[in-house]
């Protein structure tokens, strides 16, 4: 009987020691584990990309408007008055009355008929005069009006191309902030992927190690309790 109370406390004790060293050897290994996991996180979150800001280099474009007012002018302000027309209106009224005077002293016509051709001298001439400063005029008023459309057509292109530049300018420098933000969110959300990974790797570790830890506590109580019960069996008896 002896015996018997003997072997049984012997057989809890070889299985407690069997079963507490299995899960020793495994409390070891995810402990190991676990270990080189936390190193591997620590190493991705201290390598982790820096905070930017995309727009970091995004400048004014203020000083490509340029000021155009000082290339704007009248074309108005030097038109000409036809003068000369009237000069000759003048210097030919007077030769022509002139003349009417010669012809008077040379036939001795009278003065109704020197006065009726010197008028009718003077009024062809007066047409002829008015004619021309009038297309004098006109002319200087339409080479200031073609002035004035190409230059309000000039100003305009200027102001197309320049703001063609400012908008292409800011187009361009969004787009870079754009890509460079792109580019951090995407390596950023790998990285956190690989942390988070990495994370429930180590939580799985922890939890066989703590699993192995409550194993071998375990398989020795089972042992104790096996002793205990051989023990009070044999008194027992």
């Amino acid at each position: 009987m002896s015996f018997l109370i003997a072997g049984g406390a012997a057989a809890s004790l070889i299985g407690g020691f069997i079963g507490s060293s299995s899960a020793k050897k495994r409390r070891r290994a995810a402990e190991r584990a676990a270990r080189a996991k936390q190193r591997e996180l620590n190493n991705l979150e201290a390598s982790r990309q820096a905070v930017i800001n995309p727009y970091a280099g995004v400048t004014s474009l203020a000083d490509m408007a340029k000021d155009l007012s000082g290339q704007l002018s009248n074309p108005f302000a030097n038109l000409g008055v036809a003068t000369k027309a009237a000069e000759i209106q003048i210097e030919q009224s007077d030769i022509a009355l002139a003349n009417t005077l010669d012809t008077l002293r040379a036939t001795g016509s009278g003065a109704g008929g020197a006065t009726a051709l010197a008028q009718a001298a003077l009024k062809s001439k007066q047409g002829v005069a008015a004619n021309i400063e009038q297309q004098e005029a006109q002319n200087e008023k339409l080479k200031a009006q073609g002035e004035a459309t190409l230059q309000s057509q000039r100003m305009a292109e200027k102001q197309r191309i320049q703001g063609i530049q400012i908008s292409e300018g800011a187009r361009a420098q969004q787009a870079q902030a754009q890509g460079k933000a792109f580019q951090f969110n995407a390596k950023e959300q790998r990285q956190t992927a690989k942390i988070n990974r990495v994370a429930g790797q180590l939580d799985n570790q922890q939890q066989q190690a703590a699993q192995a830890r409550a194993d071998q506590s375990a398989a020795w109580a089972g042992a104790f309790s096996g002793v205990g019960s051989a023990l009070t069996a044999g008194v027992g008896n």
